[in-house]
């Protein structure tokens, strides 16, 4: 199990009782301000407890979604606009609008974890959206593996997230186009 420093504080009551801990090796310190009763850990467990309101997005949810076989480089985490700034080598913060933020936002099981990630329509769209920020063959991968299970997406719910957008009908139809 993962702890932040406050959450092993209030067990071991002291600073002097956390480092004979960590000697007796009880608990293990992962990195600053987070602990775990296990010397190791996956790193999307220390996402969750670091980032507990962070959506998993973009090429990690692509990933995640079994949409690309590309691993990324780096663990793609949406958060609000006026969150604070995550300074960290293996994370890429992308700032969402608050009002668009939580939509599409599903909990996931993923290698045996529950995560916050966007589902699958509300990657179509963002798919779609940011197609010219991608490499034309990653997209195209992206694209054939969604004409794939175009069957299972559910309508309702992509036509609701693109109509938030302000190049809705852009949207739409380079869906059309391109994946059903």
């Amino acid at each position: 199990m993962i702890f932040t420093y406050n959450e092993v504080k209030r067990k071991y009551e002291s600073d002097y009782k956390i480092s004979k801990a960590l000697k007796s090796k009880k608990i293990y310190k992962i990195e600053k301000g987070i602990y775990s009763d296990k010397e190791f850990v996956d790193y999307i467990e220390i996402i969750n407890k670091k980032y507990p309101k962070a959506i998993f997005a973009r090429d990690s949810a692509f990933y995640m979604h079994n949409l690309t076989d590309v691993i990324p480089r780096k663990y793609e985490l949406a958060t609000e606009r006026n969150a604070n700034k995550i300074v960290n080598k293996r994370i890429n913060q992308i700032f969402v609008l608050g009002s668009i933020f939580e939509m599409g936002k599903i909990k996931m099981i993923y290698e045996g974890k529950e995560i916050s990630i966007y589902d699958k329509e509300r990657m179509l769209v963002e798919l779609i959206r940011n197609q010219k920020t991608m490499p034309f063959d990653y997209y195209k991968e992206i694209a054939n593996n969604y004409r794939k299970i175009a069957e299972e997406l559910n309508m309702r719910k992509i036509e609701r997230y693109i109509s938030q957008f302000k190049n809705d009908y852009f949207i739409l139809k380079t869906m059309q186009k391109e994946i059903f």
